[in-house]
Order: C-alpha cells, then sequence, then structure tokens
C-alpha cells in the first residue's frame, strides 16, 4: 500500500499510477491510517453505489454507540447539523422525500431555462480575461460563473455572493480524510454563518416568493402535502452551492491543464467546437474532481472472497475506477473523441448528481466562449497543485493571451 498516501504531495500530483498498481493487486484493499477499505475498480465502485447494503449514513439504522463508532464532537454540532440533513448524506425515506421535493423546483426545464443566462456570461467573463491579456483562468472564469449560476438560481442577491465561495471552501475541508482541528473549526464557522444567512433569505422568500429556486423549494410539497423543514432547505442550498463551486470549479481547470499538457488534443478542439460535449465528458473523466467517495457498510457485503463487516467504511475511488483499462480503452492518454464514457465523476444510483445537467451546461458553457473568444490561449506558468486529495484541484492557472 506505499503508492497510495493521499497525504504525499507526490501522489497527490499524479494519483493515477498508484491506482493502477492497487487495481492490479486486487478488488479490495484495506487501508489501515483511515481504516477504510478501498476500492479501485470501476465494475465494484459502480455496482457498490447502487448497493442498498450501503449507506451515506447509518443514524437511520444504528445508534452511533450500536454501529461501533463514536459521536462527533460537541463543538463540530453545526457542521455535522448542516451537512447531515443534506440530500448527499440521507437514506431512504429521508433521502427520497427530500430528492423529490427538490426536483419539483429544480427541473430540467429550469436548467435549460438557464441555457442564455450561462452563454453569456461565460463569454462576459472570458472578454474581460482577454482584455486583459490574460491571467488567472480559476479566479477570472471558472470560479465566478458556477457561482454566480447557482447564486442565480437560488435567487442570492450580487452584493452577497463574495462570502459564498469561502463558505463552502471550508465546509468541504472537512470532507478531505482525517481533516484537522484548524479545518474543522473553520467549517464550523463557516457552517453557522452560511446558515444564518440563509435562515434570514428564507424568511424574506416566504414572505415575497419570487421565481427563485429557494422559492420553489419553499412551496413544493407532494400528495400528502409533505413539505421541506427550514433545515432541509437550508441544507439544499448549501449542497448545491458547494457541489457547484467545487466540482465546476476543479473540473475547469484540471480540464484546461490537461489539454495544455496535450496540445494535440487541444489543435483538435479548436479545429473542432463540435468535439466540445464530448470533450467535457472525457475531461471529467481524465481528472476527476471528486476522487473519493464513501459509504458506510450497513449489512455484511462480500468482495472477491474478502467479507467486509458491518460498521466498516469502504472508499470507492472514483479516480482510479475511471482509469480502469477494463472499461476504457488507452486510459491514460486524453481522447476527446472517446465515444463510449461511462465514467462515474457524477456517480451513480439514488446518489446520482442532481445538478449534472447544469454542470455540463456550464463547463460547455465556459469552454466554448475560451475557444471562440480567446483562441490563442497559452499557459503562462505551471499550476500548483492544491493539497487536497479528495476533491482535487488547483491553487490557480495562469494564462496569457496573444
Amino acid at each position: 500500500m506505499a503508492a497510495f498516501d493521499p497525504w504525499d504531495p507526490a501522489f497527490v500530483a499524479d494519483p493515477y499510477p498508484a491506482y493502477a498498481e492497487l487495481r492490479a493487486r486486487g478488488r479490495v484493499h484495506h487501508y489501515e491510517p483511515t481504516d477504510q477499505w478501498l476500492v479501485p475498480r470501476h465494475a465494484d465502485v459502480s455496482a457498490l453505489l447502487r448497493d442498498r447494503r450501503l449507506g451515506r449514513t447509518y443514524q437511520h439504522r444504528f445508534t452511533h454507540e450500536d454501529f461501533g463508532r463514536t459521536a462527533p464532537p460537541p463543538e463540530h454540532e453545526p457542521f455535522h447539523t448542516l451537512n447531515d440533513h443534506g440530500m448527499l448524506d440521507l437514506e431512504p425515506p429521508d433521502h427520497t422525500r427530500i430528492r423529490r421535493l427538490v426536483s419539483k423546483a429544480f427541473t430540467p426545464r429550469t436548467v435549460e431555462q438557464l441555457k442564455p443566462y450561462v452563454s453569456r456570461l461565460a463569454g462576459e467573463l472570458v472578454d474581460g480575461l482577454v482584455a486583459r491579456g490574460g491571467g488567472d483562468l480559476l479566479t477570472e472564469v471558472a470560479e465566478p460563473l458556477p457561482v454566480a449560476v447557482i447564486a442565480e438560481m437560488l435567487g442570492i442577491p450580487e452584493s452577497d455572493r463574495a462570502p459564498l465561495r469561502p463558505w463552502s471552501a471550508d465546509i468541504c475541508g472537512m470532507y478531505e480524510l482525517s481533516p484537522s482541528e484548524d479545518t474543522a473549526a473553520r467549517a464550523v464557522r463557516a457552517s453557522n454563518e452560511f446558515s444564518s444567512y440563509l435562515r434570514e433569505l428564507i424568511a424574506a422568500r416566504r414572505k415575497e416568493p419570487g421565481e427563485d429556486l429557494i422559492s420553489g423549494m419553499i412551496a413544493a410539497h407532494d400528495e400528502d402535502d409533505d413539505r421541506l423543514t427550514e433545515q432541509e432547505l437550508i441544507s439544499t442550498a448549501v449542497l448545491l452551492l458547494n457541489a457547484g463551486h467545487e466540482a465546476t470549479v476543479n473540473a475547469t481547470v484540471n480540464g484546461w491543464w490537461a489539454l495544455f499538457r496535450n496540445p494535440d488534443q487541444l489543435a483538435a478542439l479548436r479545429a473542432d467546437h463540435s468535439l466540445i460535449p464530448s470533450a467535457v465528458e472525457e475531461l471529467m473523466r481524465y481528472d476527476t474532481p471528486l476522487q473519493l467517495f464513501e459509504r458506510w457498510v450497513l449489512d455484511e457485503i462480500e468482495i472477491d472472497g474478502t467479507v467486509i463487516p458491518r460498521g466498516a467504511e469502504i472508499a470507492m475511488l472514483f479516480g482510479s475506477a475511471n482509469h480502469d483499462p477494463a472499461v476504457f480503452a488507452s486510459p491514460e492518454r486524453l481522447d476527446l473523441t472517446r465515444a463510449d464514457n461511462p465514467h462515474i465523476s457524477f456517480s451513480a444510483g439514488i446518489h446520482y448528481c442532481i445538478g449534472a445537467p447544469l454542470a455540463r451546461i456550464e463547463l460547455a458553457a465556459s469552454m466554448r466562449a475560451l475557444l471562440e473568444r480567446a483562441p490563442t490561449l497559452t499557459l503562462a506558468a505551471d499550476p500548483v497543485r492544491k493539497p487536497n486529495f479528495v476533491i482535487r484541484g488547483l491553487e490557480g492557472l495562469s494564462v496569457e493571451v496573444g
């Protein structure tokens, strides 16, 4: 297991050789430092994401003590209250009810109607980058686009949006392996501040509903007149913001860094913009923005003769699964024309990313704007990789426009 070391900067910079070693050695491996079972192969990850013997939480069936786990420290409670009421960390029946209600407001038609706004905003951001002769692609295009789009959807006024990205980054720090107490303290503070802000916004929308997603979620109900609680509204809004910020931002900069390292593929894309849809899928596969996703074992399972007991934690390696040669021909090669591309970057099963259609629209819009308005875009300096393993991204991406 020496090759797998999520705290080693060399591994974080390029984990894919270590993944190949894990896949070659077997279907499941116990990793002592985090007491997790690592699953590196695509077929297993895909199946386990759909396996109802596993769960994002266990508290719908067991207490911490019954499950052999220790309750989180009381001082972390604001983060867990926020996190544990979101769809991503719930199981049926609560997950089913919340996702159904959110889906009534977050419809394919709603997302499709955003296309002109997303395209216009992407063009404006790229025009600014071009006018300055270049800059940091992360802070000037990749970050402001999804932040503005999801904030616009939720109905967060432009004047209130500055803290959204810092709050999101601090909360998402808790999704790394073995986060520090300092990370936890920042996440707790951000959870309190973010929740307080949204509580006030929700109260305002209850008095004066608008056409925004928060108003839609407040109004959403089913046949039994079941509605989202205030905490579920807050947790859902934060989940949508965090997922939009982290995944789309990192997919954008990881993708362009991959294109700069593969100039033949970038040249092909510049020559044929019809490749944009398949390019988005391939770049999501090639350097996956979310490398690892966890599940609790609710009922004993067996993988390749290894019995994994109830109470254990499984870490599904998305980045490894997306490079599995059993599924992807020449997986280490970036191929923007790849037709058969069943990557699992958006997860699978009941927790499949509800924002995947929006993410695809945003990624395609920023790519198209950069190809059309900055056709001479070049890399100005090699980027620095963020030290995080689970959420994979760059500190920045410095570019020039000739």
